[in-house]
């Protein structure tokens, strides 16, 4: 598994501070994006959270998803959380050590009362004396929150006091994307309320899943209740996992209601989010399909990795964004001079860049920006980079309905089905039937096909 290091320079440790006018959260800002360009250390907000306790108890359930490995904790993991301001909200974003759990707090204009919330996309540091104050703060008390430094600071603090140097895995990023196209297709599967929230979230198991653990479960709602069960019966959204919901155990003394997204119920394991609603925000962890894999291999984005169109049309779109809360793909579609099926394939290709994520309770797409090389995803994906390597070496033969792939000493037949979709012979398609993406000899079916579309287009203008 490859990996980068990623550098975090901030002018001082994040902390709860004490001051005549009560305490206060300074999250403190790493390099970002902003509108106007790259920034060391950006601010963006600085005011009151109306609801501290509640805040405090869900930033903390995103620092552990972000420090916690659930599958086999061979080693601690910390990846400071990505912070996003969307002009009227703060997003909170980390992963899990193991790229299998997902959270993400929304704390939206209720939650928040002072500056103009700002635009732009940055690390903010949470450390341990942090953490450890978070706990203390109460529901009495008025908590100032401030995300980044004021320009005071900026200018008396000497230098990045702080600097964290942390690799960075591949799959890391590719899970930023991966989540982004599998929530698009969730629905809104249950909703129930605070007090069987609570109820239904302490009997879950705690702990950690090990190595050959069965524990995926499926939830179906039955009236206001949740009630498992072993098959996914109609209805039914998929608990892989269940121990790694864990982490909501912070905040369920807050919860107003509990929602669960998925897609509809099949024979096999699937990703869903369930979300805890709190006052002014909402807090959401989404599961990958099987404890035992992270979201980074899902394959939901090499569709669009192999859509010469796609590359095109991203480079547009990009653009067009400015950290939208929510994209509206019509709108969006009509500023670009592109279809909405075109749109969706290139905000797909730059969530392979941390440009785009998905919000399931909005049903909408979200701006950030990552500081990742967009191309990085692309490039050191394994299926795509072995289908590459079988167009470079000639091993694909486009025929009637399909094609013939041909790798060292045997053939795969890729067919076309009547929707457009391909299949394949190999063991990838026998295992998973397209349910973690196409096989790397459908790609390069893909790669061949895009080609000599490209080629027949060029021909006909000459």
């Amino acid at each position: 598994m490859t990996q980068a290091v990623q550098t975090y320079a901030y002018l001082r440790p994040s902390a709860v501070r004490e001051s005549s006018a009560g305490p206060s959260l300074a999250l403190e800002t790493s390099g970002g994006a902003t509108p106007t360009g790259a920034a060391a250390n950006p601010r963006f907000f600085s005011g009151f959270l109306t609801a501290p306790a509640p805040a405090a108890a869900a930033l903390l359930a995103v620092a552990d998803v972000a420090a916690t490995r659930y599958y086999q904790p061979l080693r601690p993991a910390s990846l400071d959380p990505v912070v996003t301001a969307n002009g009227d909200r703060l997003r909170f974003e980390s992963f899990s050590g193991c790229c299998g759990v997902y959270a993400r707090l929304d704390v939206l204009a209720d939650g928040l009362d002072g500056d103009d919330i700002g635009h732009g996309t940055t690390n903010v540091d949470v450390n341990h004396p942090l953490r450890e104050a978070l706990t203390l703060i109460g529901a009495a008390d008025p908590l100032h929150l401030s995300v980044g430094p004021d320009a005071l600071e900026v200018a008396t603090l000497d230098g990045p006091l702080v600097e964290k140097k942390v690799p960075l895995p591949d799959r890391w990023l590719r899970g930023f994307a991966e989540t982004q196209v599998l929530a698009a297709g969730f629905d809104l599967r249950a909703e129930v309320p605070a007090a069987e929230a609570v109820r239904f979230l302490r009997s879950l198991p705690r702990g950690t899943a090990r190595s050959g653990a069965r524990t995926t479960q499926w939830v179906v709602a039955a009236g206001r209740t949740l009630r498992p069960t072993s098959r996914p019966v109609p209805g039914a959204v998929c608990l892989p996992g269940p121990e790694r919901l864990a982490s909501l155990q912070r905040v369920l003394r807050h919860a107003l209601a509990l929602r669960v997204y998925g897609p509809p119920a099949g024979p096999s394991p699937a990703a869903g989010a369930w979300e805890v609603v709190l006052p002014g925000m909402r807090l959401t962890l989404t599961l990958s399909p099987d404890a035992s894999r992270g979201f980074s291999g899902e394959g939901g984005v090499l569709g669009a990795l192999v859509t010469e169109d796609a590359a095109a049309d991203a480079e547009l779109v990009s653009v067009l964004l400015a950290w939208e809360p929510r994209i509206d793909l019509a709108e969006l579609a009509e500023q670009a001079g592109l279809s909405i099926a075109r749109v969706r394939a290139a905000l797909t290709r730059l969530g392979t860049a941390g440009q785009i994520g998905y919000d399931t309770a909005e049903a909408a797409y979200f701006h950030r920006q990552l500081p990742y090389d967009s191309g990085r995803a692309e490039t050191q994906n394994p299926r795509l980079r072995a289908a590459r390597a079988l167009v470079a070496a000639g091993a694909v033969r486009l025929e009637p309905g399909g094609a013939l792939v041909t790798v060292d000493d045997h053939v795969q037949r890729v067919r076309a089905g009547a929707d457009g979709r391909l299949s394949c012979t190999c063991l990838w398609w026998a295992k998973y039937r397209g349910g973690r993406g196409p096989c790397k000899h459908a790609l390069a079916v893909s790669l061949v096909e895009g080609a000599a579309v490209e080629g027949a287009t060029v021909e006909g203008k000459r």
